[in-house]
């Protein structure tokens, strides 16, 4: 087993809720002073003069209270069983590493578009690998859509991928970082492919047991 696939020893420390704890708490701090969301969200011109920090503080930081419920909603459902599954210093390292990559993909595609101006905040892009491990590790799980329609958790992560495809496609300028999240899944597929040597899609096309 080569350096890059060598697992790390188990264990389960609950790193899901502080990773819940820190975006609460500078959510908290963007609302007593918003002038925290200019040095933490990613802008194409402010890492351009230097803010190199932001391709991961992008990811705490959220627009809304809408934004921030719905991401922690999903990351406390979906980042729970992952992580219990994973491992906590797993868990850590993809949801960080993807997170990261996909701002960083993020910024390229801004700064060769020309979208200067724009500030991407939010932890949708590793809560879409979050959502794809979680699809892979537990494909026969059913999910209630708005807690009533029931799907398997294959159907409803590549349904919002497509979504996703879609809307990257038709509404680049709607102000929602449908690249972001696309560029999670990609990314979390590639973890997949690279770190544990597992291809997805053979998880999620698998019929029932």
């Amino acid at each position: 087993m080569n350096l890059i696939q060598r697992p790390f020893r188990y264990r389960y420390d609950n790193t899901m809720l502080f990773i819940v704890g820190i975006n609460v708490l500078i959510f908290v701090m963007q609302m007593i002073n918003p002038r925290i969301t200019y040095y933490l969200a990613l802008n194409p011109i402010l890492i351009r003069n230097g803010f190199y920090w932001q391709f991961l503080t992008y990811m705490f930081a959220h627009g809304s209270i809408t934004h921030i419920l719905f991401n922690m909603l999903a990351l406390f459902f979906f980042g729970a069983q992952v992580e219990r599954r994973m491992g906590s210093k797993e868990f850590l390292l993809y949801y960080l590493v993807t997170g990261v990559l996909a701002g960083v993909l993020s910024f390229c595609i801004y700064w060769f578009t020309g979208a200067y101006m724009v500030q991407l905040m939010g932890a949708s892009g590793a809560l879409f690998a979050v959502q794809l491990a979680y699809a892979t590790f537990f494909p026969d799980s059913m999910v209630y859509l708005w807690g009533i329609l029931p799907l398997r958790a294959p159907v409803m992560v590549l349904g919002f991928t497509a979504l996703e495809l879609f809307s990257s496609v038709f509404g680049f300028r709607s102000g929602v970082a449908h690249l972001t999240h696309l560029a999670g899944f990609a990314f979390g597929w590639l973890y997949f492919l690279v770190r544990f040597n597992a291809n997805p899609w053979k998880y999620l096309t698998q019929k029932n047991k």
